[in-house]
């Protein structure tokens, strides 16, 4: 799977630009502030109807423009009609997204059509910072190949919005609480049992990864931590009753608060380093390390889960990496399409990249330098 080029209207700071990708590599170097991070956007939002930046389509909307369009050509060797065509129009009203020309109902419609990996120094903070930022990690990755997580996730949190309305409301209706805690019962335990088995198979695998660029020297672990998980049993969810028991109990706090607490909305994970964990004790070169294996890992998990090959999106962190987990990364590359920006890239670094092409983009404008 790779994109074959992209179009870009009013996305940004690009006013009018299509560029024609290498199936292989493809690296942009600029200034800062030009559009590097712009156009890996804009192809990252092909997998997900969304950016990895900002919450909000409209901030990918040019200054002072109406909408912005970003259209792909994706290949896949693997189908008979191999190339298709993903478009997506974003307005301050809402998006339409198309794909081979037919306009698509849902968002959710557009998950399995290209899988994306990225990967930017914003990663440090799946290590470092709180556990939103760790949520995010494990919901876009999910949504990304499973559909029917999307779904249910989509559904946990409609339920969620509509208790803790009914909680910050006077004298709260118990009778229609306990239909909402049902509700968020069901599909809260079962957003937990996907989440565990994810990080499960993530862990075995960013463990590996992890194991190989430390040359063996450090072991990395992942443990998810939520309030409907067994104390007894990590690995085991609460079962509905369970949970359903659990959020009576905490009612009245909850009613005094105004939101609910307990729910996989506020879960975590925690990521340990040779049995410590990585998030306070972790150097700032371990936690690096620890949130490339992790993100090497989704390219596994993609393919091991859909039997596709992801794009991979590299955003300005190939040169803030030591030689030895450069080379583990490159090695990485070989099979997959790559998009990598950098500020500069030195000669020899070029040199070991396997083939492709290389851009430089100024003010939005991108030329093809070989």
């Amino acid at each position: 799977m790779y994109f074959k080029e992209v179009k870009l209207h009013q996305f940004r700071n690009y006013g009018e630009q299509s560029v024609l990708f290498d199936k292989n590599v493809n690296v942009f170097v600029g200034e800062n502030a030009q559009g590097k991070t712009n156009l890996l956007e804009g192809l990252y939002v092909m997998g997900l109807g969304k950016s990895f930046r900002t919450s909000r389509d409209s901030d990918m909307i040019g200054f002072g423009k109406e909408f912005a369009r970003v259209a792909t050509v994706v290949c896949d060797e693997q189908e008979a009609d191999s190339e298709k065509e993903i478009e997506i129009v974003f307005k301050k009203e809402g998006k339409i997204i198309r794909v081979r020309g037919l306009k698509l109902d849902r968002s959710a419609e557009l998950l399995d059509e290209v899988y994306i990996v990225v990967f930017s120094p914003e990663d440090l903070r799946i290590i470092k910072e709180g556990p939103e930022h760790r949520r995010r990690f494990l919901d876009r990755e999910l949504c990304q190949y499973k559909p029917v997580y999307y779904n249910t996730l989509g559904q946990y949190r409609r339920v969620l919005r509509h208790r803790n309305a009914l909680l910050r409301a006077c004298g709260a209706d118990g009778a229609l609480l306990g239909t909402y805690d049902e509700a968020l019962a069901d599909y809260g335990m079962r957003v937990v049992r996907e989440r565990q088995v994810f990080v499960r198979r993530l862990e075995e695998i960013s463990a590996e990864i992890h194991s190989a660029i430390t040359e063996g020297s450090e072991q990395l672990s992942i443990r998810y931590d939520g309030d409907f998980v067994s104390t007894k049993d990590r690995e085991a969810t609460l079962d509905k009753d369970q949970i359903i028991h659990l959020l009576h109990k905490n009612r009245e706090k909850d009613e005094r608060r105004g939101y609910t607490e307990a729910g996989p909305h506020r879960d975590d994970l925690t990521i340990f380093i040779n049995g410590t964990d990585s998030r306070q004790f972790g150097s700032q070169g371990q936690q690096r390390t620890a949130a490339l294996a992790m993100r090497l890992a989704e390219i596994r998990l993609i393919e091991e889960e859909t039997g596709k090959k992801a794009i991979l999106l590299l955003d300005d962190v190939l040169s803030e990496l030591d030689e030895k987990r450069q080379t583990y990364l490159i090695e990485a590359m070989r099979d997959v399409q790559v998009f990598i920006t950098s500020t500069g890239i030195d000669e020899d670094l070029l040199q070991r990249l396997p083939s492709g092409s290389l851009f430089r983009i100024d003010g939005g404008l991108v030329n093809k330098l070989t």
